[in-house]
């Protein structure tokens, strides 16, 4: 049964009841549950290949699950609804940018996309948030990696939505673009933005997140408040819990 999102507590962002999705015979996603509250950040780790991108796909109506519910900001995930568009931001290995088009024009082409009221301005606007207001009209297959994942964050949060997916978005970002980048995190994140995070860099995870958890094998293993674990022991606890969990099974 469907559950119906008008149930849930208003205090709820994201609501995820045992989620699985499968590509032929392969589980990529196996009975994933938890809730997030408005305003909450989950840094969500794992190996490669544990099924971290397939939930954010899910999650973000990207890809349809094989069982199970899931509400974000309100909508059934299921649905397909597009008022959920406005609702969601996310940023993924792709950028989603137009390399011949100028930071600009495609700051312009999504705002009109999302119908913005005064979409010139609002291209402006958000350029000027992450830093790039230099290279306005410079075409975007002249940006440094850094520079394009700024531009992505823009281009994701320019309709400023309630909640954001960040899919491994420090991959290629030297040292100075990585803290560019985790100051502008942690600005949305004031802002009560809804925010879920993977990526392999669990220091900087840890001191981002309200909750991390590890998924491993398709299955949330691991779900603590960051404030309630011991951030400089935890990478032993995340390599004890992979090799545990990923240790063939005895029959």
């Amino acid at each position: 049964m469907v559950e119906n999102p008008t149930s849930l507590s208003p205090d709820i962002a994201i609501h995820v009841r045992d989620i699985k999705k499968n590509f032929g015979f392969i589980e990529a996603v196996r009975g994933v549950s938890f809730d997030l509250k408005k305003g909450e950040f989950l840094t969500l780790l794992g190996p490669n290949g544990a099924g971290k991108t397939t939930l954010l796909n899910v999650l973000s109506s990207l890809t349809r699950p094989t069982s199970g519910t899931a509400t974000v900001a309100g909508y059934n995930v299921l649905d397909g609804d597009p008022m959920m568009r406005q609702e969601i931001g996310v940023i993924s290995h792709s950028s989603c940018l137009y390399a011949d088009l100028s930071a600009f024009e495609n700051m312009l082409f999504y705002a009109k996309i999302y119908g913005l009221d005064n979409p010139k301005g609002r291209a402006v606007e958000v350029i000027e948030e992450v830093g790039l207001k230099a290279r306005l009209h410079d075409r975007v297959r002249t940006f440094s990696r850094g520079m394009l994942q700024r531009l992505s964050i823009a281009r994701a949060t320019i309709h400023n939505p309630s909640v954001l997916f960040l899919d491994e978005p420090y991959t290629g970002l030297d040292q100075h673009a990585s803290s560019l980048f985790k100051d502008y995190l942690k600005s949305l994140h004031t802002q009560k933005r809804t925010v879920m995070l993977t990526t392999h860099d669990i220091q900087r995870g840890l001191e981002m997140s309200d909750w991390v958890a590890i998924l491993i094998r398709g299955k949330i293993v691991y779900m603590e408040r960051t404030n309630s674990i011991d951030h400089a022991n935890f990478e032993n606890v995340y390599i004890e819990t992979v090799e545990k969990n990923l240790a063939p099974q005895r029959s």
